[in-house]
């Protein structure tokens, strides 16, 4: 008997299956936070997360609110100030993954969190702002982003370049300096994109369950390529479910 689960929850067990076990992750609050916790109580037991709070290898036993949230600190095997995540452990390149999401991503994986419309001084609308998530997009060894996809979210170019992805294209990270790969999965409630190894633009390899080519077109704001062999995610299995289901009920 199939399994039911909504668009959101398979792109969380998605978002929660491209973390290995072992990797240390500087987790975001929000969809990657809900996913980096599926992943530690499913296949990932031993994933490190790390918030920018200062918290190393917490275990939160329920999702956090925020990343100052008691429970991170409780949990974590050391608490450590702000100053040195970024100087001592992401700056140097010491975390493997950046787990990040958005307001907007365009096709070169770019990723805005500041302002909508207008200019910097005078927007439409003001974001919650950056955070730590530009020096996470420009230092960890990879990053992964998860974000519904939607044409006002998934955009040909964002409003601001809060945290950088691939700039214009390939060569953009190389040129300034940069020493993480930049995001290297962008996955979705429709499916999952991916860099394009030539051009670096956002290409979609995989559709989830149910989800079509053209929903997935139709949600980007721009001419959307297509792998030639597109594959489509596995369902979610029922202990991925259970446990998602138990995660989001805690909040």
């Amino acid at each position: 008997m199939s399994l039911e689960f909504t668009s959101d929850e398979m792109m969380t067990v998605g978002a929660a299956r491209s973390l290995d076990d072992g990797a240390k992750c500087f987790v975001g609050i929000g969809l990657p936070s809900t996913a980096a916790n599926l992943a530690r109580r499913t296949h990932a037991p031993n994933l490190v997360l790390i918030y920018e709070s200062g918290t190393l290898g917490t275990k939160p036993d329920r999702l956090p609110l925020s990343i100052g949230d008691g429970v991170l600190a409780d949990t974590a095997d050391s608490v450590i100030s702000v100053p040195e995540i970024f100087n001592y452990w992401l700056q140097p390149g010491r975390i493997d993954i950046g787990f990040l999401g958005g307001a907007q991503v365009d096709r070169f994986g770019n990723i805005n969190t500041t302002v909508i419309g207008g200019d910097y001084r005078n927007p439409k609308v003001r974001l919650p702002g950056a955070g730590g998530a530009p020096e996470i997009a420009a230092s960890c060894r990879e990053v992964l982003i998860v974000m519904r996809m939607s044409p006002r979210s998934f955009v040909d170019r964002v409003d601001f370049v809060t945290s950088l992805g691939y700039g214009t294209g390939k060569g953009d990270r190389e040129a300034l300096g940069l020493r993480g790969r930049g995001p290297v999965k962008v996955i979705t409630d429709l499916g999952v994109l991916r860099p394009d190894p030539e051009t670096c633009e956002l290409t979609l390899t995989e559709l989830s369950p149910g989800s079509t080519v053209e929903q997935a077109r139709a949600a980007v704001g721009w001419d959307l390529k297509v792998a030639d062999d597109l594959g489509t995610q596995d369902p979610p299995s029922e202990n991925e479910l259970e446990v998602l289901r138990a995660l989001k009920a805690t909040v």
